[in-house]
């Protein structure tokens, strides 16, 4: 019975928090709903016993999104990314795709000729899929890993020489932005 209970304590704010990336008009809450319909997944994943792949799918899913938050505050012209907006683009396209892809792979599951279990599971699964996976250069791919997130966090720190904030003082309360350039002179 506990089993079913955190099956669907998980199950169901992933899909809920899955479909509702589609309903908000925000980029933030869309990242957010995400997020949590993904950190979901991870702990389904991990509730299956593949404890290695779902603290990846946790990490992995965690740092993409903090990415995706540092970009939207860089690039978009909302930074907050609570301006409404539709994240829809083609709707009825969209919605035959998935039907037809849906149906497709229902298709493939019900259909396939799925093997038969031979051997017994390994002793400790998360070593398992760590050696099929990386072999021998696990620490490797965790340095490295790690390596890539410090470059990327480096180079955005390094390429803003000042926030957005900085143009308006520490309290947000300059009426004209300072900057190097005057508002309304080209440069």
């Amino acid at each position: 019975m506990p089993d079913d209970v955190v099956f669907w304590a998980l199950a169901v704010p992933a899909v809920a928090s899955g479909a509702m990336v589609f309903r908000f008009d925000s980029m933030a809450r869309a990242t957010y709903a995400l997020l949590l319909s993904l950190l979901c997944v991870g702990g389904l994943v991990i509730r299956l016993g593949l404890d290695y792949l779902g603290v990846v799918v946790l990490l992995m899913m965690t740092i993409e999104m903090a990415l995706m938050a540092v970009f939207m505050v860089m690039f978009m012209m909302n930074p907050a990314g609570l301006t409404p907006m539709s994240m829809l683009h083609n709707k009825r396209g969209a919605a035959a795709i998935c039907a037809g892809v849906f149906a497709l792979l229902a298709t493939g599951i019900l259909l396939a000729p799925w093997p038969r279990r031979r051997g017994k599971p390994a002793d400790d699964p998360t070593m398992a899929l760590g050696e099929s996976l990386m072999g021998p250069h696990m620490l490797t791919m965790m340095t490295l890993g790690l390596a890539l997130f410090t470059t990327i966090v480096a180079t955005v720190v390094l390429a803003t020489g000042r926030g957005r904030y900085d143009r308006f003082g520490d309290d947000l309360g300059a009426r004209r932005p300072a900057g190097p350039v005057r508002p309304g002179a080209r440069r």
